[in-house]
C-alpha cells in the first residue's frame, strides 16, 4: 500500500518524532516501505536574513544538520528499515511538501505537538498546513 514514507523530524524537538517514529517504523515494516526522514532548515540565503550571518554559515549549518541526522538515524532507526536522510530549506510545511514530492513519497507521518492557539490543540500549525495542501495521504500522530 505504501512504498515511501516521509517523517518530518525537528532534531531539537523530541516531540516532533517520539510518537511518530514508532508509527512510521511499524508502517515501513508492514508494507516493506522505505523511510525518508526530512529535517527543515531555515533559509539563510534570503538577502534580508543572510546579511546577518557569515558567508559560510548556511554551508556549516547544513553540514551540522547532516551529521545530526546521521546520528539520529544510527541511534533511532533499526537496521532492518531502509532509510534516507533529506534536508530541506525554508518554511517547514512548504519544505516538507516539496521534499515529499521530490522523493515521491506516498505517505507523510507527522507528529502534532505545538499548542499555542486553538487550531494547534487540534493538530498543530505545520501539520494543519500539510494536511490542507498535501496531494498525498497524511497521518497525524498525537
Amino acid at each position: 500500500m505504501y512504498d515511501k514514507i516521509l517523517l518530518p523530524v525537528d532534531l531539537n524537538e523530541e516531540a516532533s518524532w517520539s510518537k511518530a517514529l514508532p508509527v512510521a517504523l511499524s508502517l515501513c515494516r508492514t508494507f516493506d516501505a522505505s523511510l525518508h526522514i526530512v529535517t527543515v532548515m531555515p533559509d539563510y540565503r534570503m538577502p534580508m536574513v543572510g546579511s546577518f550571518f557569515p558567508k559560510d554559515f548556511a554551508e556549516k549549518a547544513h553540514q551540522a544538520v547532516t551529521e545530526a541526522q546521521r546520528t539520529f538515524i544510527a541511534d533511532k532507526v533499526p537496521s532492518d528499515v531502509k532509510v534516507q536522510a533529506v534536508i530541506a530549506d525554508g518554511s517547514p510545511w512548504e519544505a516538507i511538501l516539496k521534499a515529499g514530492k521530490k522523493v515521491g513519497v506516498d505517505l507523510i507521518v507527522i507528529a502534532s505537538h505545538n499548542k499555542k492557539r486553538f487550531a494547534d490543540y487540534v493538530i498543530g500549525p505545520n501539520a494543519e498546513h500539510i494536511v490542507h495542501h498535501s496531494k498525498i495521504s497524511v497521518m497525524i500522530v498525537r
